[in-house]
């Protein structure tokens, strides 16, 4: 049986990524697109994910992203700072990594720096030579038994989450055309709803020809975006994205289909459900299928970015009146979690 070596603490496992903000990472009031640094979280992760599972002999690999816990954005990053994403290995079972990936702005005119994410990845390391083939990663070394045991209950958690949402899987979300959105009325689930339609090409995809997590991510918040836009008609940002598990691959050529609708709206936020369905036109006989949902969570800003308050969503039948409960809840819950988070930390 072969024994894999302990991996200290070194640099394999840390990784320092900086990039400015141009103008095409932004909205037109300067605003960092929430996918855009999405995207950069993700990259960090797959490359420390890649490099930590290489360091071992036998099968090359590449880390694939798994899932996405729940990421807040703090503050807004604007054109112009530079962006430092710092990620870490934090954890690793057999067959996952996890890895903990920090945001920072910087404005390098008065040197002031804030921390605008924080969030937490988990990775499978797929084959080169069998994409179907699951790499065992090499174990790392903890500070104490308290941080791996830690590291296990989240990794326990994640796994249960996982299985429960992918029994998970709304209708098909038929794009509405600009003749049929004139006739919705506005505020409603209808007048909003958008979809964006993406071909596969080879700089969206990795060394396997699959799709880069950070993309597909950066996708779904554009419609959230799109769908939050039309709501509120006014200048809006991503406040914070709830676990995005990625169930399936998305195959280099695939047409996706990405698509957004209003759940719920409370006085200052609104949550829009998105989902990735995936048309293999090469590969027709494999039929179309869902490969990720998520919910993301918007706020609409002033001309100063000080909060604005939401249009209440109409609702218009009891499926609608179902998912906006569904989403209060959510709201709720994530509210209860927030105020206990300050207490802790007063």
């Amino acid at each position: 049986m072969l024994r894999l070596g302990v991996a200290r603490l070194s640099e394999h496992l840390m990784l320092v990524t900086s990039r400015i903000m141009r103008p095409d990472d932004a909205n037109i009031v300067g605003n960092v697109h929430g996918g855009t640094i999405l995207k950069m979280i993700e990259e960090a992760g797959c490359i420390i994910g890649t490099r930590h599972c290489n360091t071992q002999k036998g099968d090359r690999c590449v880390a694939a992203l798994a899932r996405v816990e729940r990421t807040d954005f703090l503050y807004p990053m604007f054109i112009g700072e530079v962006a430092h994403v710092s990620a870490e290995i934090s954890y690793t079972s057999r067959h996952s990594v996890e890895v903990q990936v920090n945001v920072m702005s910087e404005n390098i005119l008065t040197g002031s720096r804030k921390v605008t994410n924080k969030a937490m990845l988990w990775y499978v390391p797929l084959s080169l030579q069998n994409v179907d083939r699951i790499i065992d990663v090499p174990p790392i070394e903890y500070a104490d038994p308290d941080q791996e045991e830690l590291g296990k209950k989240r990794y326990e958690a994640q796994k249960f989450e996982r299985m429960e949402t992918r029994e998970r899987n709304g209708e098909v979300i038929v794009p509405v055309s600009v003749p049929e959105r004139q006739t919705k009325e506005p505020y409603t689930v209808g007048f909003s709803q958008s979809s964006l339609i993406h071909l596969v090409g080879p700089s969206d995809c990795t060394l396997h020809g699959f799709v880069h997590g950070g993309v597909t991510m950066k996708l779904m918040d554009e419609v959230a975006g799109i769908v939050a836009a039309r709501h509120c008609k006014t200048n809006i940002v991503t406040a914070s994205v709830d676990a995005i598990n990625f169930h399936r691959k998305i195959k280099k050529g695939c047409v996706i289909t990405v698509s957004g609708r209003m759940t719920f709206t409370s006085n200052k936020s609104m949550e829009i459900e998105v989902f990735v369905d995936v048309d293999p036109l090469v590969e027709a006989e494999k039929g179309k299928y869902r490969a990720v949902t998520a919910f993301f969570t918007y706020i609409s800003l002033d001309k100063d970015n000080k909060p604005l308050p939401v249009p209440p969503l109409k609702l218009e039948d009891e499926e609608e009146q179902k998912r906006f409960e569904e989403g209060k809840a959510r709201y709720l819950q994530s509210k209860t979690k927030r105020l206990a988070e300050k207490e802790q930390n007063q």
